[in-house]
């Protein structure tokens, strides 16, 4: 069986790319703020209670959960309504990019 393929090659305006630019960077700003939570809650957890480093702590309550996708897309609801930058995307987009992030 032969299966046909066809490949399409997008050229579009400058509106369409400067709305393109701005999805990719609240995506890149987003996806590296879930991201450095995430280091960090991990990060404060990895040293004894009797060996810590003198360098640099994380300071972060222990009972503080992980901030997996739940709390996070939670955390991403609350935030636009502070930042009106965080608007200008669609939130499937921004909460599929943290299902990425999750998995």
């Amino acid at each position: 069986m032969l299966t046909l393929t066809y490949e399409y090659k997008l050229i579009p305006n400058e509106k369409q790319i400067e709305v393109i630019e701005n999805t990719l960077r609240v995506c890149r700003s987003v996806w590296n703020y879930a991201l450095r939570e995430r280091k960090d809650w991990i990060n404060s957890r990895k040293c004894s209670v009797n060996a810590c480093s003198l360098e640099k702590e994380y300071i972060i309550p222990v009972d503080k959960p992980f901030p997996n996708y739940n709390i996070q897309a939670k955390q991403l609801t609350e935030a636009k309504k502070t930042n009106p930058w965080l608007k200008s995307v669609n939130a499937q987009v921004l909460q599929q990019m943290l299902k990425r992030l999750d998995k």
